[in-house]
This record gives C-alpha cells, structure tokens and sequence, in this order.
C-alpha cells in the first residue's frame, strides 16, 4: 500500500495509475476477507480438535468446503439475526431516550424543564447503541461457526453423513 501510494503521488493524475492501486486495494481486500474467514474456521476447528494452529485451518478450510451449502447457509442466517439484533437494540434505546425525555424530563410537575430539541440525543444513543450492539453481536457469529463446525466434525465422524452426537 505504501508503495501505492508514493506511485499514485508521483504520478499525478495518471489514470491508469490511479486503476492499478483502485485494483490492488480491492485485491488485498479479498485476500484479507479470504484470511479472516480461514482463521475463524481454524479458530473454530481447533476448539472442537483441540490441534495445533496450522493442521487446524487446513482441516477446518476442508470441512469448510466440504460442507459448503451448510455453513453458508447457516452464516448468512446469522448475519441477518446479527443485523436484525443491533437495529432492534438501536430503535429500543432510541424510543427509551424519547420516553424518558418526554414522561421523566418533561414533566413540570416533577420540576423538569420542556426538552426541545431531541434530534442531538437521538443521534448520539443510536450511535452509542449501534456500535455497542455489533460489539457483543459480533461474539454471535463466533459462536455460529464453532457450533457448525460441532455439527460437520460429527457428521463426519458417522458412517451415514447424519449427526450421531445430536439432533
């Protein structure tokens, strides 16, 4: 990236040197997406082995592959449940800060003074929650993978591709 940059500077306003970085990012990109993905795998692979790090990712990139439709699916249900999660945490904390604003500050009768302006506050717990949410959401993915993982490795193990050590 380094040496992209400094080729990008001194080119100017190249073109074509502005496509051949916009091609190398997107490339290390994939690269980086196609990593993390083999180290939860092999993350995931060794708790249930309990193997060394190397032998781990090669066999959970195998049983990844072997079980390609399962563990997609399975992933892709996440990621939706995930995203589902963080809005629905996201517009809860939101209509909470409008209910308190409005029944708890509001109230004269308490002493309170008229809020007028709610957007500020809005904003910033919808950020705070947001952020928040994906931080203790992300763990769910984590645990999708090692429980996938679970299901390939004893269905593997069984002679007629059914799970022996569960539903």
């Amino acid at each position: 990236m380094y040496f992209a940059k400094k080729a990008e500077q001194a080119g100017g306003d190249n073109k074509v040197i502005k496509l051949i970085v916009c091609m190398g990012e997107c490339i290390l990109k994939c690269i980086e997406k196609i990593v993390d993905y083999i180290n939860s795998a092999a993350f995931a692979y060794i708790a249930v082995s309990g193997d060394n790090f190397f032998s781990g990712a090669w066999n959970g990139f195998l049983l990844n592959i072997k079980h390609c439709l399962k563990f997609t699916f399975a992933n892709t249900l996440a990621k939706v449940f995930i995203l589902l999660g963080k809005v629905a945490l996201t517009v809860g904390n939101c209509f909470s800060l409008l209910f308190i604003i409005h029944h708890v500050t509001n109230n004269p009768a308490k002493g309170g003074e008229p809020v007028t302006q709610t957007a500020g506050p809005v904003i910033i717990v919808a950020i705070v929650s947001f952020f928040t949410a994906s931080l203790f959401l992300g763990i769910f993915e984590t645990a999708v993978m090692a429980l996938m993982t679970c299901l390939a490795v004893d269905m593997d193990l069984s002679a007629n591709g059914e799970p022996q050590f569960g539903p």
